[in-house]
């Protein structure tokens, strides 16, 4: 991290921490409410300064993916220093070699949960390292072991290349559940936003193909139907970071054509049997564009007998797993998502 990272973070971090009123005010003066729901002081001064800066949609995929490293550079949680971290190499589909990291607690014990997981970002952008500070912050709150896959992205790889990336090293883990210290009963998948996408569309394809499934999907604000329009892909269509806009960049770059939409291994939502499918924690943000889709997927689960437990943090914005060390209310959310994360795993034991 440079000199610089280092003050704007710094810079960032401190301007963040004023009161909620003084942020409104220097962000147009008045909170900004839809749908009923207020946004974050945070959230929206942070909008705000962004108002003159391009669109990402604009921009070509090395430059989104520079800002996202540098967003994360600033406000994302600090690493803690009693986990253990090692980089892996994993296998994801068939003859391909893909770079992950494991966090394990301090003092893990024997055959603990893990969560395989996989970071946001449209199977475009994003990283190892943007999912850093968040898979810190899990493993030692829900002292469970993460294992954090660098999954091939897109434009260079893609469609159908991150799902078969996912499945196979999801499957990896569970056959190297004793390098990885973990119980091999008690392996989870997880992801926010592109990543819930894969770990939803992973416990769909192990069920195709007759394998048991994850003890537990975590889904963060996932994008579950790549086909929806109107609610909230209207109504948060503006929203900070994530505009529809920007799902539709997306979508171009991941996709080899329009009607690879309606794939169920691109719009795992529109599955007509879910039934069987691992126990859900779907969490979403209030301010977000997919809003609906995390809502439409949990209530399509429950009504598929699948054990699901749903919770919007109506003041929140898409991606705030990865400003937990600049917004507190961020924080706070994801504090509760590990300890609940970490309290159904324990629960299985």
């Amino acid at each position: 991290m440079s000199f610089g990272t280092i003050m704007q973070g710094i810079i960032a971090r401190t301007l963040l921490k004023l009161p909620d009123a003084m942020l409104v005010k220097m962000s147009g003066g008045a909170p900004v409410v839809t749908g009923g729901r207020t946004l974050d002081a945070r959230f929206q001064f942070l909008k705000h300064q962004a108002r003159n800066q391009p669109k990402a949609e604009t921009l070509p995929p090395a430059a989104v993916r520079m800002g996202m490293e540098q967003s994360a550079a600033l406000l994302d949680e600090r690493p803690r220093k009693g986990n253990v971290v090692r980089d892996l190499e994993v296998d994801g589909a068939p003859g391909i070699k893909l770079k992950a990291r494991l966090y394990l607690p301090a003092n893990p014990g024997h055959a603990m949960p893990l969560i395989v997981w996989f970071h946001q970002g449209g199977c475009v952008i994003g990283s190892l390292e943007t999912a850093n500070g968040f898979c810190h912050m899990l493993t030692e709150e829900a002292h469970a072991g993460v294992l954090s896959v660098d999954y091939r992205m897109a434009p260079e790889y893609r469609f159908p290349a991150a799902v078969e990336d996912a499945l196979g090293a999801f499957r990896w883990a569970r056959a190297h559940a004793g390098e990885l210290n973990a119980d091999p009963k008690r392996i989870a998948v997880g992801g926010d936003s592109a990543g819930g996408y894969l770990a939803a569309t992973v416990c769909q394809q192990l069920k195709q193909a007759g394998e048991a499934q994850p003890a537990l999907q975590l889904l963060i604000y996932p994008n579950t139907d790549a086909t929806m329009t109107g609610g909230s892909m209207e109504s948060y269509a503006e929203a900070f970071p994530l505009t529809a806009g920007l799902m539709r960049w997306f979508y171009g770059h991941y996709l080899n054509n329009e009607s690879e939409r309606s794939d169920l291994r691109v719009s795992p939502g529109l599955n007509p049997d879910l039934a069987g499918l691992a126990p859900a924690r779907i969490y979403a943000a209030g301010f977000d564009p997919l809003l609906d889709q995390g809502a439409a997927y949990a209530e399509k689960l429950r009504a598929a007998g699948v054990s699901v437990t749903y919770h919007c943090f109506d003041a929140l914005a898409h991606a705030f797993t990865m400003m937990g060390g600049g917004i507190s209310t961020a924080a706070t959310a994801n504090h509760r998502i590990a300890h609940e994360t970490g309290h159904a795993l324990r629960s299985m034991a």
